[in-house]
């Protein structure tokens, strides 16, 4: 973890969906500082890879200096030229650390994720990647006014739910995608998450994967399950019950399963346990 030595006065935020934030107890090293952490996840797409290249992070005031006075706090290790992350690794519970860093407390206003142009996609079935152009507008990083206060000695952990299916998109029959991305944020604090394990069929790696859902104000939060443990996790779940979908697909010779009134607490991980398919 680095701290970043600026004043600051205005902070983060990149969704076109959402944002809530964070605020727990932190063992910071002064009463003037934050801790701001930013991990990116997956929500699932129709492919077998979307790569993407993560250049950095960077955070700017409320000051109306244009396209001055950004400040990065990737981390060396996480984001940089030729850091490309496949999306859909980012299943059951894996995600990506891209900022811990130490910050001026205060006011804060936007942030951007940064992306390269050495992007690229895997259609089902593929046996070769094809580029996934990104246009300029994306590369330049994707910006969003939030106006919030972040308190000292507290930690603010933002987790980006990175969209595929959303974020690719088909120009026409042309044969090229394009990515446009859609990312929803949200924070431990005032979320909640949901978790369990699929137990049967099994030996893993399974030959189908489960596709957990659930559906949420303006849209669904879904994941794939691993298909090394079967386990699974879904993130950033509004507080309240929830009907819970897994999903082994058309395809499969099992029926899908549902859980119902899966009740969900800030803060917190709801365990549904070891789940069992059964043949249709």
């Amino acid at each position: 973890m680095k701290k970043i030595k600026f004043c600051l006065k205005g902070f983060f935020a990149i969704s076109l969906m959402g944002l809530v934030f964070l605020g727990c107890d932190s063992n910071n090293d002064a009463s003037g500082t934050s801790r701001v952490t930013v991990r990116m996840v997956d929500a699932p797409g129709d492919y077998d890879e979307v790569n993407v290249e993560v250049l950095d992070i960077l955070i700017k005031d409320n000051s109306d200096t244009g396209d001055q006075g950004w400040v990065s706090i990737g981390d060396a290790l996480e984001v940089g030229p030729g850091k490309i992350y496949n999306l859909l690794d980012l299943t059951g519970g894996v995600n990506i650390l891209l900022a811990d860093n130490l910050v001026p407390s205060g006011k804060l206003g936007q942030i951007r994720l940064l992306l390269g142009d050495e992007n690229s996609l895997m259609l089902k079935g593929a046996t070769t990647t094809i580029p996934l152009k990104t246009p300029s507008a994306q590369q330049s990083g994707l910006k969003l006014k939030v106006n919030q206060t972040l308190e000292g000695g507290k930690t603010y952990e933002f987790l980006l739910d990175f969209d595929v299916e959303h974020s690719v998109v088909k120009a026409g029959n042309s044969g090229i995608y394009n990515l446009h991305p859609v990312i929803r944020v949200t924070t431990k604090e005032n979320t909640g998450g949901i978790k369990g394990k699929v137990v049967s069929p099994s030996p893993f790696p399974a030959d189908f994967a489960v596709l957990v859902s659930i559906p949420v104000e303006g849209g669904t939060i879904s994941s794939y399950m691993n298909l090394e443990t079967g386990e699974f996790l879904l993130s950033g779940v509004p507080a309240g019950k929830h009907t819970v979908t897994l999903d082994p697909g058309a395809d499969s010779a099992y029926a899908a399963r549902i859980i119902e009134n899966t009740d969900v607490i800030n803060g917190s991980i709801t365990d549904v346990g070891d789940q069992t398919f059964i043949l249709k």
